[in-house]
């Protein structure tokens, strides 16, 4: 620690203090569901208001007090401000309270260290604690900044803040140059996928929206998913069949959340560069949240910092069973899929997603294809991309089949041999919701 601080326990006090005039119980719960998912013991909440942070303490005197009150009366040993503090709040919070002081973005990166599995995650995670730490390097040494010399004489704790700083500024560039090599091998993968026309599609949302848990369901695989914020932190890639595409590449990436520190997009840039480069983003909301519009809009401004604003977006309305909602399709004017209704935790929903996904992946209305006798390549290839709709054998020995292709594959399938490609009305389409 850059200043002596007293020791942290698991049993906090929670201080929110409003500056706006709107009511803000879901950031306080919010806040809760952050302490809870850093394993603490919230005992009790101090809340107040202000119109402007105080310049020595953030929540003045007075609420100083308060604070110091439950701390007596419930025995904690931490306290947690839903706020940055800074480094001379912080300090001046601590010596008044004797008990530790963490902010939110501290917090973050407490539940950020303890969720990392795989060693790219660990290493963004020391990269993002540096960076914060690097800011408060200036004021948290000045405790030990207490001789001033002559001319050309440094005291001591002069020469140990700017030992700290170059140590500190060392280890970040040597993260960033190996978190650099990660990007590159990312990149690489990136384009082999894209040499093989192989099409990204990336989860994205707000944290503890479900994303998982529908990522789960639609790989079948065991992606750790819990009632809780972060609990997925590392980044994960598995293959999804599309009817009509084949194999796409499906990406579960860390939640955002309101006020997410910019050390941490910035950290994480090698693994948000998945999302920023997908093909198609699948927004997963929880529907059954009050405040769904205003996180929606939160994960809007983190797409447009890591510059994935223009990446096409399907709307994925999850936890509609709270709702009491049946899954469905809603369309804008041209019959674009605009957004689907499931319940990733019961399953529901999800064939409609996929038609859904393959509607904003260009595949077209179905088209009728005859087949020679000598075809059964095409055939076969067109079994295994799940495209094939009907199947009828001609009295000549031809096959007439309906299929669903992209605008890609019909102009592959139109060039292989025996096979004739004859244009058709879209055979059913789901009924958009209302």
């Amino acid at each position: 620690m850059f200043f002596e601080r007293p020791e942290a326990g698991q049993q906090a006090v929670l201080v929110h203090i409003r500056f706006s005039q709107f009511d803000e119980a879901d950031q306080i719960q919010e806040f809760s569901e952050l302490v809870r998912s850093a394993d603490l013991l919230a005992l009790a909440t101090v809340t107040g208001r202000r119109r402007d942070p105080h310049p020595r303490s953030f929540c003045g005197a007075g609420k100083v007090e308060e604070i110091q009150a439950q701390i007596t009366a419930t025995g904690a040993n931490l306290v947690l401000f839903n706020h940055d503090l800074g480094p001379a709040q912080q300090r001046n919070l601590e010596r008044l309270l004797d008990c530790r002081v963490i902010g939110r973005t501290e917090l973050i990166l407490h539940i950020f260290a303890a969720r990392a599995r795989t060693h790219e995650g660990q290493l963004q995670v020391e990269l993002a604690q540096l960076r914060h730490a690097q800011s408060r390097l200036v004021r948290g040494w000045s405790h030990l900044d207490r001789q001033k010399g002559g001319v050309n004489l440094r005291g001591a704790g002069e020469t140990q803040l700017e030992v700290d700083q170059r140590l500190v500024s060392d280890r970040i560039g040597q993260l960033e140059q190996r978190l650099e090599r990660v990007r590159r091998q990312r990149g690489q993968g990136r384009r082999q996928r894209q040499r093989a026309e192989v099409p990204t599609i990336a989860l994205v949302g707000y944290t503890n929206a479900g994303k998982s848990t529908l990522f789960n369901r639609l790989t079948a695989s065991r992606v750790l998913a819990q009632d809780q914020l972060f609990a997925t932190l590392d980044p994960t890639l598995r293959r999804l069949p599309v009817d009509g595409i084949g194999d796409v590449v499906l990406a579960d990436t860390v939640g955002f959340i309101r006020d997410l520190p910019h050390s941490l997009v910035a950290a994480f840039k090698a693994t948000l560069e998945e999302v920023a480069e997908a093909d198609l983003l699948l927004h997963v909301i929880d529907a059954s949240a009050p405040d769904h519009a205003e996180r929606s809009e939160q994960v809007r401004l983190v797409l447009d910092e890591i510059g994935a604003a223009h990446r096409p977006v399907l709307q994925v309305r999850n936890k509609i069973d709270r709702l009491g909602e049946a899954p469905a399709i809603e369309y804008d004017a041209e019959g674009v899929p605009l957004s689907v209704g499931v319940s990733a935790q019961l399953g529901q929903g999800l064939e409609l997603l996929l038609d859904g996904v393959a509607a904003r992946l260009g595949v077209t209305a179905p088209q009728q294809v005859r087949l020679t006798p000598s075809a059964g390549k095409a055939r076969s290839w067109l079994y295994n991309l799940g495209a094939v709709l009907d199947e009828t054998l001609q009295e000549d020995g031809h096959l007439q089949l309906t299929v669903r292709l992209d605008e890609r594959r019909l102009a592959q399938l139109a060039r292989e041999p025996g096979v004739l490609l004859r244009p058709q009305q879209p055979l059913h389409r789901i009924s958009p919701s209302h």
